[in-house]
């Protein structure tokens, strides 16, 4: 093949690539549109959201950044935050599901022992259009495994579990005698008890209860790390989940605030009244009301800015492979955690301070405007800010990298 035809074909697959982008994020916006419209029902009425994430499946957007060679969408994860952005506009659990799909979906790829069985667990999973949980809370214990019959039987409670009802995968880690075995399982085995216990006030979707497994079968083949002490130190490249999940929380943050003051400035343009003393005939020409806008949007857009630019450094490192260092994922959780933060100060001023652009009316009960907040507030409690802006202080100030847990 000559130098111009390889050329030429390069092109044409860099051509397919963008067209295959573009419609994965005309998906995405044309979903989070519809999400934004039912919004209020939605969070009114609280319940599992299978009906979205069906329609996930059947955009390709759960897909997205699995390898294009088995059939999925071979994003970066910079596209892939991004994504998460977009659907929390329309409804933060939707954008919470998604990242969280994204990061134990991919999991696979850079911790399971056997590459053979990650890719096999990635093609079934395209496939099948699988939805991936996961319950691994470290500060929720109690799962146990046990031997019985020449397989293993699992049981136990977790409390939070999110996507309990929707997943069809989930990873797991569970007390072995004095070890720790991490699996992945399908959800359709006898013994998988999901329980309607998930109302909080916020994040009303993300189908976040409790969840139960009794004599549960767990067998060799599921196991995609060998068993390891409590204290074993893992590979580093197996610890990444941790920076892109905290990713994932600053980007669906940021899309709701985003979503927030999006249906801030359209109930002003068309609900808002004037203050008898602003001088102006219509609301959206109030001097005070452009001038929080544009504080508003200003912090969005560097927040965004922010979330993209440590994306690129963690997705960055992570593409070193095994080569990666403890140093290299420590200075890249620090950019994670950075924009975590930043995202976490940002979307609780605006989702609280959109009431301040729109006046009274809108905090009539019918517009659930609180939602924002709501979704905010509740996620961000997941584990204390303050613990992360301690983390990058110590970094600055006496160059250490955070310990490796599933919380740094």
């Amino acid at each position: 093949m000559t130098n111009s035809n390889i050329s030429s074909l390069h092109a044409i697959k860099t051509a397919d690539a963008q067209r295959d982008r573009d419609r994965l994020f005309a998906s995405a916006a044309h979903i989070s549109a519809d999400l934004a419209k039912r919004g209020a029902d939605l969070d009114r009425e609280g319940q599992p959201p299978f009906e979205e994430v069906s329609t996930l499946k059947s955009t390709g957007l759960l897909n997205a950044l699995h390898p294009p060679q088995i059939g999925g969408g071979g994003l970066e994860w910079v596209d892939g935050l991004r994504l998460v952005r977009i659907l929390a506009r329309g409804e933060s659990s939707i954008g919470q599901l998604l990242g969280y799909h994204y990061v134990n979906s991919q999991y696979i790829y850079w911790a399971a022992d056997d590459p053979d069985q990650a890719w096999q667990l990635g093609t079934e999973t395209v496939a099948k259009n699988l939805y991936w949980g996961a319950a691994v809370n470290p500060r929720d214990p109690g799962l146990t495994l046990t031997r019985r019959d020449g397989h293993y039987v699992l049981n136990g409670r977790k409390t939070f579990s999110t996507g309990a009802r929707i997943s069809d995968r989930i990873n797991v880690n569970a007390a072995f005698d004095h070890q720790v075995a991490n699996f992945v399982i399908p959800t359709d085995r006898p013994g998988y008890i999901t329980n309607d216990d998930w109302d909080n006030i916020g994040q009303r979707l993300s189908d976040s209860g409790s969840v139960e497994f009794h004599d549960f079968p767990v067998y060799d083949s599921d196991f995609i790390l060998p068993l390891a002490a409590p204290d074993a130190a893992a590979k580093v490249q197996a610890t990444f989940n941790t920076p892109l999940i905290q990713l994932v929380f600053a980007n669906f943050y940021l899309g709701t605030a985003e979503g927030a003051l999006a249906e801030a400035l359209d109930y002003v343009r068309t609900a808002t009244r004037p203050w008898i003393t602003s001088g102006v005939e219509r609301a959206a020409e109030d001097p005070y009301i452009l001038e929080r806008v544009g504080e508003f949007r200003a912090a969005l857009k560097a927040a965004a800015a922010l979330a993209d630019s440590a994306a690129l450094v963690v997705q960055t490192a992570l593409a070193r492979g095994s080569s990666v260092t403890e140093r290299e994922r420590g200075e890249a959780a620090i950019e994670a955690y950075e924009s975590k933060v930043n995202a976490t100060h940002v979307s609780l001023e605006i989702t609280a301070r959109i009431f301040e652009l729109m006046g009274a009316r809108a905090t009539a009960s019918r517009y659930r405007f609180d939602r924002y907040w709501r979704n905010v507030r509740t996620h961000t409690l997941h584990d204390p800010v303050f613990y992360k802006a301690r983390e990058v202080g110590d970094f600055a100030l006496n160059a250490r990298i955070p310990p490796v847990s599933l919380y740094s």
